[in-house]
């Protein structure tokens, strides 16, 4: 109520601020409803509430608030230092606000151990110590004394420059009357480079080939076959001369991503290669058609394959799905910190990674990522951009992007993965897939979890580590969770446990391999008897592992017609 009376809030904030939990709590602020204990209020988002003043020394007595944002504000005064005895707090937010001198040494020690993710950018006279800030008050002195002259001299130098500036413009306009100049280019602005500078680049500098609309025209055979549609446009099949078949998206005359979107794609996929970002052949600017070339990707997008439209509705292996987190997941820990500057994907979707005829992976559509710029660690936008289900809950309160957003997307796609489910569990009350997973996982059941159209083909240790990595990265707040390269590690420990134990084909038929989890649970297994029409295993001692292996092979025919298993405890 302090806080409020304060800074004047007019929102709904009337009576018990944490509930009834079933009632409206106050807007823009989160309680914890434990069993054992009243709520606590654990997180507050003031940003961009035009609050003014000092830091109210009300805030430290929210001693389990765990996010506070406070940033695009009017406040003025220094950082309280009572705020670095919050135990619980992850987040602090003071950007893009007037405050000024030192930073309390307790934050910044908080800030090293990793315990805090303070975020200051945009307060021009605050300063990490003491030191800095009597080094920046000795600047300003000096700057006071000696800026009379500099400023008389700098305005006679723009007077000249102007002059210089408007002479040859009238030059180069009378030269360009005489000149002619390629069709259909436009400039845009690109951050690139170590010194992350900005420099105009003309389309037809673009390194990838360019088509007119009537080349695209043959290659599509008339936009006859299309292979999908999204937000920019629809997506053709064709097929360049020497056979080569692309994929031509087709900008939608109406569609809301315009040619800043087209732009910025473009410019993106002619800078960076990797084997799991989809390829750009080509681009096409002619007149008011717009349109990009891409490789073709057989097997269509994840969620095509997810929902079963690309295969035949049998068994889907999670081997391969496993696979495609992995590749995916590449993708875009090559974006955050394989790029100069690293760029933010901000749409990562199952319908943005496409998968080619091997099921290999690509992530695809970069029309609204964005680069970081100057060495930020996030980007401040004023639009929220991507889809909805995906979107970082934070970002949405804070509208500052960060790697961990895309981090965020991803542990959706994860789930979409082990679940088989969309993003918005479709129930009796639509429930997010990061709620509906946690849910179930809190019961200990993974077989609640896992999409049964994987027959029960998986080892389940990877299962259970992929589902916890994706509800690590679905986290509320962005320092719980792990960055991009995290989680490539951990997917290739998973893909480990699952190839840790295989069946080879040996001179004398068929022998297993590898080492149980459990090392009371060794096996030996070798062939007893082979026939044309049977293969039969004896087996002494096996974990549970081994025998999914097993039953793996013969459910997909690599080990023919009848097997006899003996396996011990069952």
């Amino acid at each position: 109520m302090a806080i409020k009376v304060k800074y004047q809030v007019h929102k709904n904030w009337f009576g018990d601020p944490c509930g009834p939990e079933t009632v409206m709590v106050w807007d823009r602020l989160t309680c914890s409803y434990a069993t054992a204990r009243p709520p606590r209020i654990i997180r507050l988002d003031l940003s961009l509430r035009g609050l003014n003043g000092d830091i109210s020394s009300s805030f430290t007595d929210l001693k389990a608030i765990q996010y506070l944002n406070l940033s695009n504000n009017n406040l003025v005064g220094s950082i309280p230092d009572a705020l670095s005895q919050l135990t619980s707090l992850t987040v602090l937010d003071l950007s893009h606000n007037q405050l000024n001198g030192a930073i309390p040494s307790r934050l910044l020690k908080r800030v090293e151990d990793g315990s805090l993710n303070l975020r200051y950018g945009n307060n021009r006279d605050l300063c990490a110590n003491d030191n800095s800030c009597r080094l920046a008050t000795k600047r300003k002195s000096n700057l006071a004394i000696y800026i009379a002259v500099p400023v008389v001299v700098s305005m006679i130098v723009v007077i000249v420059v102007v002059v210089l500036l408007c002479s040859l413009r009238w030059k180069r306009q009378g030269s360009m009357n005489n000149s002619v100049e390629p069709q259909n280019e436009a400039t845009t602005s690109y951050v690139s480079g170590n010194n992350a500078h900005r420099d105009s680049f003309p389309l037809h500098q673009l390194e990838s080939r360019r088509f007119t609309y009537e080349e695209l025209k043959m290659i599509t055979n008339n936009f006859q076959r299309v292979l999908g549609q999204g937000g920019f446009g629809y997506v053709y099949d064709g097929f360049l001369e020497d056979g080569t078949q692309v994929a031509v998206k087709l900008r939608f005359h109406s569609s809301s991503q315009g040619f800043k979107e087209f732009l910025a794609e473009a410019h993106i996929l002619t800078r960076i290669h990797h084997k799991n970002l989809v390829t750009m052949i080509g681009y096409c600017k002619d007149g008011e058609y717009m349109a990009l070339v891409y490789e073709y990707m057989s097997e269509g997008t994840l969620h095509e394959h997810l929902e079963g439209s690309k295969h035949n509705g049998g068994c889907s292996l999670w081997r391969q799905r496993l696979r495609i987190a992995l590749e995916s997941a590449q993708g875009l820990e090559y974006l955050h910190k394989g790029c100069d500057p690293p760029i933010i994907h901000r749409d990562v979707k199952a319908t943005n990674i496409l998968l080619n005829a091997r099921l290999e992976a690509r992530i695809a559509d970069f029309g609204l990522s964005k680069p970081f710029i100057g060495g930020n660690d996030y980007v401040s936008t004023t639009t929220l951009v991507g889809t909805p289900e995906y979107v970082d809950p934070e970002y949405h309160a804070t509208m500052q992007l960060t790697a961990k957003s895309d981090v965020y997307s991803f542990g959706v796609v994860l789930l979409e993965l082990v679940t088989g489910k969309p993003a918005v569990v479709r129930e009796a009350v639509p429930i997010s897939i990061s709620h509906w997973s946690r849910q179930r996982m809190a019961q200990d059941n993974i077989e609640s979890v896992v999409d049964a159209r994987m027959c029960g083909i998986y080892n389940v240790n990877s299962v259970w580590k992929v589902v916890e990595i994706a509800l690590k990265c679905t986290a509320y707040v962005s320092p719980q969770r792990p960055t991009m390269s995290d989680v490539v590690a951990q997917l290739q420990e998973c893909i480990e446990l699952e190839e840790g134990c295989t069946i080879k084909a040996g001179n004398n038929g068929f022998y297993m391999s590898g080492g149980s989890d459990n090392p009371d649970l060794s096996y030996n297994a070798y062939i007893a008897d082979q026939s044309n029409d049977s293969i039969h295993f004896k087996l002494n001692t096996m974990s549970r592992g081994d025998l999914d292996e097993i039953l793996k092979h013969i459910a997909f025919g690599e080990v023919s017609a009848h097997a006899v298993l003996i396996y011990p405890n069952t």
